[in-house]
């Protein structure tokens, strides 16, 4: 396999961020026709290397006719991740086990991002129901990491990682339950915010769920155009319950408080690898020397205990999708042919039903607590996205028995799920790399509705040391 794989070059979109390439076309320097002509010569440049696109809508970004001219991203090209439905397009969720109908209409989220501007040139790979932390089932497609195709890029949003990695796509979306924006965006080298909930519309039927967990978002390479998402976002909805974000276009003036984690001890879950205690550590140096005021703390909770009930409300979720969807897909389901990861996961709910009720008030209240008590004391909390470096392909195949799978997904990332059950938002920075060269991303977490707070000391951090570029490396 080539250590990277990436499309940047000469063409019409450079090095461009969607910022960039948005100002192009309203500026008149590039058409629509242009950008999106160049955007389907890259990906079909790298996508058989990087196995990330489901369906291609290129006749779609084409005609881009029904996109408003006057939206701030109008005629910038995007992938949708195959999780969330477009009307007339089947929305497969990563698995065979059921054949998709073209959906009736779009999703809320979808509509919610062609307001912005987006034009949809695809659907993006998702491991099956958007459950695992990889996308890399040998019969329905390996997505591979473009600064190096023998590792993951992490998931479910792998395809959308690996098309925004690799200058394909300068934004996709993405979705995170437990991590799955933050996770491709630590693994690419990218800007994942998993907002506040209601931030954004919610994903198809999540506001049902015990616990709505599920955010909506995209995956970018510049804070700019994050900030510049959820600005224009904003305008098609805004809850009530939270306070406005705005247009954020300046780095954090405010001296924060910063708390980050002491390593646990090797074993425990929760415990990093020595790569990501460094970029911790250098990260934590670089905020203080930024005039932040930062320490370093235990953490007051049972991790393995939180994330064993974590697991417990995973499962419901992967029972929902595998047992009882089929009324929802109006698809039979071939259960015989789930992941074992999928029928490891539904096996846990089913093991614990009866105390399914008490489970969910444990982790809510749990990690209600720990928020209390942290964010009374501190503005923001850095925490490692994964507790590893990246994986090679294989590490988190979904085919490994289910009880290995389950074991190494819960300790390869055991910190975002906390902020999917709380709903603070959390973002997650390219911050440094790994020993294989690889990106290494730490995530930064906030109070409810605190978002802007987030992108502002993006900004800074991403002014006071530029991440690093695939195609300079």
């Amino acid at each position: 396999m080539s250590k990277h794989v990436h499309a940047f070059g000469d063409d019409a979109l450079g090095t461009m961020d969607a910022t960039a390439i948005a100002d192009a076309i309203k500026s008149k320097r590039l058409s629509v026709k242009e950008v999106v002509v160049a955007t389907i010569t890259r990906a079909e440049k790298v996508n058989p290397q990087l196995n990330a696109i489901t369906l291609k809508l290129y006749e779609n970004a084409e005609n881009y006719h029904y996109l408003n001219r006057d939206s701030f991203f109008y005629g910038v090209p995007t992938f949708v991740k195959d999780n969330d439905d477009i009307k007339g397009y089947p929305t497969q969720h990563g698995t065979g086990v059921f054949i998709a109908k073209p959906a009736k209409k779009n999703s809320s989220f979808v509509n919610q991002m062609i307001f912005t501007g987006l034009n949809l040139i695809g659907k993006s790979t998702t491991p099956e129901f958007s459950l695992n932390c990889s996308t890399e089932n040998e019969k329905w497609g390996i997505t591979r990491n473009p600064w190096n195709t023998a590792y993951t890029p992490g998931g479910s949003s792998s395809g959308s990682g690996a098309m925004v990695a690799s200058g394909v796509t300068a934004i996709a979306q993405a979705n995170d339950g437990a991590g799955s924006t933050r996770i491709p965006a630590a693994l690419c080298g990218l800007i994942g915010l998993k907002p506040s909930r209601g931030r954004l519309v919610n994903h198809t039927g999540t506001h049902l769920l015990p616990i709505n967990v599920v955010h909506e978002g995209v995956l970018t390479r510049s804070v700019r155009d994050t900030a510049a998402f959820y600005a224009e976002a904003e305008k098609y909805y805004k809850s009530s319950k939270l306070p406005s974000i705005g247009h954020v276009k300046d780095p954090i003036k405010k001296r924060l408080k910063v708390a980050f984690l002491n390593n646990r001890p090797e074993g425990e879950v929760g415990h990093v690898d020595a790569d990501t205690f460094r970029v911790n550590m250098e990260t934590a140096t670089l905020l203080e020397s930024l005039g932040h005021h930062v320490e370093q703390i235990d953490f007051n909770i049972d991790l393995e205990e939180m994330m064993n009930l974590y697991l417990i409300y995973y499962g419901f979720l992967a029972f929902v999708q595998s047992d009882i969807r089929s009324v929802v897909y109006q698809s039979k389901i071939d259960t015989k042919n789930l992941e074992p990861f999928t029928y490891g996961l539904a096996n846990i709910f089913k093991r614990n039903i009866l105390n399914f009720p008490k489970s969910i008030f444990a982790l809510k209240s749990k990690i209600a607590k720990l928020e209390s008590d942290l964010f009374s004391r501190y503005d923001v909390l850095m925490l490692p996205v994964t507790s590893i470096q990246t994986p090679k392909i294989g590490y988190l195949s979904p085919l490994l028995s289910s009880k290995e799978i389950v074991r190494r997904s819960s300790t390869f990332a055991p910190f975002p799920g906390m902020q999917n059950v709380s709903g603070s938002p959390s973002i997650s920075l390219p911050v440094g790399t790994d020993s294989n060269g690889l990106p290494l991303g730490l995530q930064f977490s906030a109070p409810l509705g605190q978002d802007g707070l987030l992108l502002a000391l993006a900004y800074e951090i991403e002014a006071a040391q530029p991440w690093k570029k695939i195609y300079t490396s």
